[in-house]
This record gives C-alpha cells, sequence and structure tokens, in this order.
C-alpha cells in the first residue's frame, strides 16, 4: 500500500542518488536517439527518463514475477504510483501507462524492486496505441468483461437518462488483483457495452474499493439536480470512506474535497451502497464490517448518523462480510412487499470460498429484522457468483443484480491472461413463498431474449437421445441457451451432460429422491489451476412432476436457472473446444422431455 511520507523519503533518496551519483555506479541503456533513458542505480532501483511524445507507455508484465513498485515522477513531484509485475523472464503481455497531459521533457519514471538484468528494460516500448483486440479463447461473447486487466466486483451501478452505467473494480496495470480504480462502461440493453476507460483513480487516501452511485435527483447534496454521486471505500492502512459526483452524466468524476466522509476504528470497513428511503425522506447506507451490517441515515449524503446494526447470529459467518445491497422487493401473488439484504461474504460459501447470501425482513429506515434468523438462504448455488449488487434508479421499478462471476478461491489463476473475470447475466430480483417462507427468485433478465438467434426446437421425445449442436446450427457453435421442461414418470435421477469430442463434460442432474439438482465440472476441461475448481455444486428444489430449465453457455461459463429461476446456479468452465452435444439419461425409471428448445445466441455490435 502507498504511503506518502515513507515513499517521498525513498523517491528523494532515489533522485539524489540520481543527481549526485558518479558515472560508475549510473549505467544507462545505451541507444541512439532513444525514446526513452534507463539509468540503474544499484539495489533495484532505476530511472526511466521519457525522451519521446506518446500517448503510452507500455510495460512488460510477467505474472510469475513479484510486484515492483513504480512511480510516475512529473516536475519532479509524484503524480501516479502503481504496482506492477514487471517481466524479468519473460513477457506474457504488455499494459499501458496513459501519459496523456503529460510534457515528456518533465516526465520519468522511478521503479523500484527490479533487477538490472531484467527482460523488461529491452521490451518496455513507448506508442500511440494500446491493441485491445481480444486474444483469448476463452472470452465469453455475451458477458462483461473488461477489455484488458483484472476485474472483480461490479460497483456503482446506476441508470440514468436510458443508460445503464457499470463501474467495476479494476487494476489496469496486470490481469491479477491490484491498484483497485474504478472501471467504466455503459449500456442501453444490458447486452452491448461501451468501455470509458477508468472513471475514479487512487489518491493520497488510498485505492478505490467497491461502492454504489445514486442520482441525487432533488439536489440533497448541492452538486447540482440530477447529479451522480459515487460513493466508494478508500482503502489504505485503514479504510474510510469516500464521495465523488459526476454532472456530466457519468463522464466525469470530482472527488468531494471533504473526504472521507465516514470513518472507523474498525479494519474492515467497506463498501457503501447508498439507497433512498421514500417513508424516511432520507438517504441510507448500508456498510460491511467485520461480519456485521451498519446501516447509517443522511439528509444530504454528506452527514451521516448511525442507526443500527445487523448480524449477530444471523446467516453464514464462515468469513468476512462484504458488498451489501438492500432493496424493496414484491411477493408474487401478493399485493406485499418485503424488504431483502444481500450480504455477500467469502470464504464461507456453500462449496467453499466466496458466494452471495440474502435475510428476508422488514426495514423501517433504522433497522433491518430477518423474518428467519435460523435459516441461511443463498442466492446462487454455484461456486462463481459473488458481489451481488443491484442497479440504482433502474426503470419501470425493477431491481436488477449483477455478480462477479469468479471465486476468490481461484480468480488469480483462471486460464486467461489478457483479462481475468466476467460478469453473470443480468438478472431480475422477486420474491416467492414456500412452505411458509420467502425466498428471492433471479430471472433472466428480458433484455437476454435479444441475444436469440436462429433456434431448434424439438418436441416431446424420451430419454437416451443425443443432440449434436454443430450439426443443428451447422457452425461451431459455443454461445448458446437451452430451454427445456422435463415431465417426470418415476425416475429417481434424471439426468444429462453437455460434452465434446475431447470427453470433456458438464454433467447436470435432478435428483428426485433427495430433491436436489447438480452441476458437476469436474471433467468439464481445464481444471489443473486450481484444487479448489474441479466441484460438484448441489441447489435444494422442490420437487414436483415437472421441471422446467433454462441454460446459458458462454465461452468460458454456465448458469442454470431452475423453474423460473426460483434456483440458480452459475459455474465456470474451461473446455478445450466446445460443449457441442447433449445426451439425457435416467435412474430408477423414466421421464420425458416435453419440449427442448436450442437457441444461438449472438450479440448484434
Amino acid at each position: 500500500m502507498f504511503h506518502l511520507k515513507d515513499s517521498w523519503r525513498k523517491i528523494g533518496k532515489t533522485l539524489s542518488l540520481f543527481i549526485i551519483g558518479t558515472a560508475a555506479s549510473v549505467c544507462s541503456c545505451p541507444a541512439i536517439n532513444p525514446p526513452f533513458v534507463v539509468k540503474h542505480l544499484g539495489d533495484g532501483q532505476s530511472i526511466v527518463q521519457i525522451e519521446e511524445q506518446k500517448k503510452y507507455l507500455l510495460l512488460p508484465v510477467e505474472e510469475a514475477s513479484p510486484e515492483a513498485k513504480l512511480y510516475m515522477i512529473a516536475d519532479n513531484d509524484v503524480v501516479r504510483n502503481m504496482n506492477v509485475r514487471l517481466a524479468v523472464n519473460k513477457v506474457d503481455y504488455f499494459v499501458p501507462v496513459d501519459l496523456t497531459g503529460f510534457d515528456k521533457k518533465h516526465l520519468s519514471f522511478n521503479f523500484q524492486l527490479i533487477p538490472d538484468s531484467a527482460i523488461c528494460w529491452k521490451e518496455m516500448k513507448l506508442s500511440d496505441e494500446y491493441d485491445t483486440s481480444n486474444r483469448e479463447k476463452f472470452r465469453p461473447v455475451y458477458h462483461f468483461t473488461p477489455a484488458y486487466g483484472w476485474m472483480n466486483d461490479p460497483n456503482g451501478m446506476v441508470y440514468k437518462d436510458g443508460v445503464y452505467h457499470l463501474f467495476y473494480q479494476h487494476n489496469p496495470y496486470g490481469s491479477m488483483w491490484g491498484n483497485m480504480h474504478w472501471g467504466h462502461a455503459t449500456s442501453t440493453d444490458l447486452v452491448n457495452w461501451e468501455h470509458h476507460g477508468d472513471a475514479i483513480s487512487p489518491d493520497a487516501l488510498g485505492t478505490i474499493f467497491s461502492g454504489s452511485c445514486v442520482v441525487d435527483k432533488d439536489n440533497t447534496a448541492g452538486f447540482g439536480a440530477g447529479a451522480i454521486v459515487a460513493f466508494y471505500t478508500s482503502a489504505s492502512d485503514r479504510q474510510v470512506q469516500s464521495m465523488a459526483y459526476s454532472i456530466d452524466n457519468g463522464k466525469t468524476f470530482k472527488k468531494y474535497a471533504r473526504n472521507p466522509i465516514l470513518t472507523s476504528t474498525q479494519r474492515d470497513f467497506r463498501d457503501p451502497k447508498v439507497i433512498w428511503h421514500e417513508d424516511t425522506k432520507k438517504w441510507i447506507m448500508i456498510l460491511a464490517v467485520g461480519q456485521e451490517m451498519q446501516l447509517y441515515s443522511s439528509p444530504n449524503l454528506k452527514d451521516w448518523t448511525l442507526e443500527s446494526k445487523f448480524g449477530e447470529g444471523q446467516g453464514a459467518h464462515g468469513g468476512v462480510w462484504e458488498c451489501p445491497d438492500l432493496i424493496e422487493l414484491p411477493v408474487e401473488g401478493t399485493e406485499l412487499k418485503k424488504w431483502v439484504l444481500i450480504c455477500n461474504l467469502n470464504p464461507g460459501g456453500p462449496f467453499g470460498g466466496s458466494a452471495t447470501q440474502y435475510f428476508v425482513g422488514t426495514f423501517d429506515g433504522k433497522k433491518f429484522v430477518n423474518d428467519s434468523p435460523a435459516l441461511t438462504k443463498w442466492m446462487d448455488w454455484g461456486k462463481d457468483h459473488y458481489a451481488t449488487v443491484t442497479w440504482s434508479n433502474a426503470p419501470e421499478g425493477r431491481h436488477i443484480a449483477l455478480a462477479w462471476m469468479s471465486n476468490w478461491e481461484y480468480a488469480n489463476n483462471v486460464p486467461t491472461q489478457q483479462y481475468r473475470s466476467a460478469n453473470s447475466v443480468p438478472r431480475d430480483l422477486s420474491l416467492y413463498t414456500f412452505n411458509g417462507e420467502t425466498y428471492v427468485k433471479c430471472t433472466p433478465s428480458k433484455e437476454l431474449l435479444k441475444l436469440r438467434d436462429k433456434a431448434i426446437k424439438k418436441r416431446t421425445f424420451k430419454v437416451d437421445r443425443t443432440y449434436n449442436m454443430d450439426k443443428l446450427f451447422a457452425d461451431n457453435t459455443d454461445t448458446y441457451e437451452i430451454e427445456m421442461t422435463i415431465k417426470n414418470k418415476n425416475a429417481e435421477v434424471i439426468g444429462f451432460q453437455l460434452f465434446n469430442s475431447k470427453g470433456e463434460e458438464v454433467e447436470m442432474s435432478y435428483n428426485l429422491i433427495e430433491k436436489k439438482f447438480s452441476m458437476d465440472r469436474t471433467k468439464s476441461g481445464n481444471v489443473s489451476f486450481s484444487k479448489d475448481f474441479p466441484t460438484v455444486t448441489m441447489a435444494p428444489i422442490e420437487g414436483g412432476n415437472e421441471m422446467k430449465l433454462r441454460l446459458f453457455i458462454d465461452k468460458s461459463s454456465v448458469e442454470a436457472f431452475g423453474d423460473d429461476g426460483r434456483f440458480a446456479m452459475t459455474n465456470l468452465v474451461f473446455p478445450s473446444e466446445p460443449y457441442n452435444r447433449i445426451s439425457f439419461y435416467a435412474k430408477g425409471g423414466s421421464y420425458n422431455v416435453t419440449s427442448f428448445t436450442v437457441y444461438k445466441l449472438v450479440v448484434s455490435r
């Protein structure tokens, strides 16, 4: 973590060495009219002086290398600092440092912890372009991914004037966690996304952790009616809450001059979600603090009062609580609404690592009360559904959720390099009741229907059937949706496999005796990058003789939605070739598939 005082002391010492060092102690890389000059100072410290006006300095990355410290210096002031795994032995990829707005004659970099013999000194380059065209076979087609670099939690999701804004935890200097910024993308349909670079960058208070945005329609904060106001955690040695605002519909943000707006003595104090509570005419902020949630109120988004705490004796506590949300949802078949407190935790998920739990109850503007303290409720029963939050100010009263589609057990090690991590498909949330309990239903958002291109429909057929989806679509199909209805006769287990010619498969089954739906990815393809990846995940089902299932298959994920979203299961997969076949089986009896449709999914650019 960057400490301003210590860093200035180190940089001052380094610059002094650079200025007064003798020719024998300073080694420059020889070149004729070089675009930059590298001067090694010993002890793993070097100075790079920019000599040519270009937009980017491209840094070579080797992911096996330790992190190096870089300080960007303009007119002898540190204007940016970052941690980069600079290439020592080989180059995995390049990342850009944007030099826009700086005069080359007064721009240099101080590198620390990099040996003079490292390959990076020969490979780094200046360029006016940085190529973000896809070079990853596992990059999804219809799930959001960053153009490059690392991504985790969705942040600041807000809708305004027909545009969905998605901010996200982003590392622009590598495809592993670090250097947290807020990346930014926009969409008008939740399917096609436009990248806008990083919206909020680290400062003297720390890196930019997760948070939320609101539209201040009535100008309660004084930044202007309709301003988009962002709340985020500034993370350094301690975690504090900060604020920024945009008066140009999210194009640019200005940080509030009196940050931080909220502090605590607790070490884990983060991820502010802010909502407007109509009954009390106040803003509410819910924060994750260790293994509890704290709720604050404010009339103006600047001054906050602690109202209550929630968490002791509630739900799962296998790890730290993170990324809260608080929403009011309708209960299907009634005129009632209930409040849902979303709570992500890591570790402690039902199958290890990170996961999303939730609580259903009441909220009066001060205190949330859980209806069922004895139960733990999971929003998704897969391994790869975390940091779930909803769009603020969504149209038509909708509550649209998005999750980070990975797991902290292996997120840094999945087999991609240009980028890491994608988001889940968007899901509309509602409530339903079963056996006297109220649960969240996750329904794939209606915008996903626009993805459907060619469709192959099959009427009733019995088990022991295999379909080749390449033949169905006459091309190499790896992005598709399957919609099916299964009618059970007397089977104990109903199952099917998605598989390819390499013998890689994802097996899914309904166990009607145990009332469980399962997904087995232990033979799904590349599972060797983590011992925690090959897994069987299971979700409880209500049973009955008829089961509806929607499957969304992209290049590296399978998402299952059962019975109109009464259960959801999200799992990553990394097959060497697409799953282009599906076969069905039954144990202990028989069943019919009464409808079966495969849709080829295409994103129109």
